[in-house]
């Protein structure tokens, strides 16, 4: 029989083999203390915790009633008007009337997929994003911006929409849906 120590390959077996054994061998330690210092800290009676302190109420500061600008008021660099009245007379939206279900939707998430006409009226079939076609005529509302449809065609659907002016107003603009080709 060949010692092991003859053997190729079986001196890094038997290092690796003592090794373990005193890594093994260094986890076995008493761990007594250690457990009694844990025994000690759960056994110690907690201490009453501080109070939160309360808050200060805010001071509140009043801006004096001079003729200077707002700060929090957006900054405008038209000139003011004279009698102040030219908001009033602008167009604006109708508040009171119902909403439609097209307006919920962006104008540019809608696409307008055909035409239906009969005994004169004419309708525009527009498809929302969730894909639903919804059927629609002269007068109809849709888009966030308050637009009303003013005219159907074969090829479009003419919108005048209601967007905010930066003098506080409202300003129209024209939009359109068109069919893809």
């Amino acid at each position: 029989m060949i010692p092991t120590a003859s053997r190729p390959g079986t001196g890094p077996l038997v290092a690796a083999i003592v090794a373990a054994a005193l890594v093994l061998g260094g986890c076995s330690r008493d761990t007594d203390d250690l457990d009694a210092y844990i025994k000690d800290i759960h056994d110690r009676p907690a201490r009453a915790l501080e109070p939160v302190p309360e808050p200060e109420p805010a001071r509140s500061h009043r801006y004096p009633d001079l003729d200077i600008r707002n700060p929090f008021a957006p900054l405008s660099f038209a000139e003011p008007d004279d009698d102040g009245d030219d908001m009033a007379d602008g167009p604006t939206p109708d508040r009171d009337r119902p909403r439609e279900p097209l307006e919920e939707f962006p104008l540019d998430s809608m696409r307008m997929t055909g035409i239906l006409e009969q005994d004169g009226s004419r309708w525009a079939l527009i498809r929302d994003p969730g894909g639903t076609v919804h059927r629609v005529q002269e007068g109809n509302y849709l888009g966030e911006n308050h637009g009303e449809i003013k005219r159907i065609t074969e090829q479009r659907v003419d919108i005048l929409e209601l967007v905010p002016a930066q003098d506080g107003g409202w300003r129209e603009r024209d939009a359109s849906l068109t069919t893809r080709e």
